[in-house]
């Protein structure tokens, strides 16, 4: 005995829509993976349950964005504005962009170059030799700079050796010009000593 045909409206107990939803869910969300798989076909699909939860399936090929891109050229309906539409072309552009560039960095790098046909590596030898030169004339200018800074240490050294040099200079100088004084005092004091051999004595007697 077949199924009794089932009919199509809300149900109204919320326990069984929502049991409903999940099983018609998984049912569809499998129907679209495989009708990708059996037929190649891009799916983009997204389900709203009634409290807003999403679920969503794109085929491994596609994505949602390239999908709703497709539907607008195909169908004439504008789903972006003018502002959306600008920024979306833009962002392709960059990325349009930042591929040549990494593929123009690889080429330099030497990678993936067989394919290239030789008025192709022309611009890229120019590019390494003006490269090369630039780099050189880096480095040169900065050794230059290392020199000059070398040199003026070198100067800045001399002249505090020159100073230090002064000052002990100076120093030994003073030291000898108090030993000399200490001396000749010492001398007067002996050449006094002898020429009055009793100026203690009779100081004494004094007291």
């Amino acid at each position: 005995m077949g199924r009794g045909k089932i009919e199509i409206k809300r149900i109204e107990n919320s326990t069984n829509r929502q049991v409903t939803y999940s099983k018609r869910r998984n049912g569809i969300l499998k129907k679209a993976k495989e009708i990708t798989v059996l037929c190649d076909a891009e799916v983009s699909l997204v389900i709203f349950s009634s409290t807003g939860k999403m679920s969503e399936y794109c085929s491994p090929s596609t994505t949602l964005i390239k999908g709703l891109d497709k539907y607008q050229k195909q169908s004439g309906k504008k789903l972006w504005d003018a502002k959306h539409e600008h920024l979306s072309n833009e962002v392709d552009r960059i990325k349009k962009e930042n591929d040549s560039m990494q593929m123009e960095l690889k080429h330099m790098k030497g990678e993936d170059i067989t394919s290239l046909q030789p008025r192709e590596l022309i611009p890229i030898e120019d590019a390494l030799t003006n490269g090369l030169e630039g780099v050189r004339s880096k480095q040169a200018s900065v050794l230059m700079e290392y020199l000059k800074m070398l040199q003026k240490n070198e100067r800045l050294l001399e002249e505090e050796n020159k100073n230090l040099s002064y000052i002990l200079n100076q120093q030994v100088g003073m030291d000898e010009t108090a030993r000399e004084m200490e001396n000749g005092y010492h001398q007067k004091e002996r050449d006094y000593s002898s020429q009055n051999p009793f100026a203690f004595s009779v100081q004494g007697n004094n007291k």
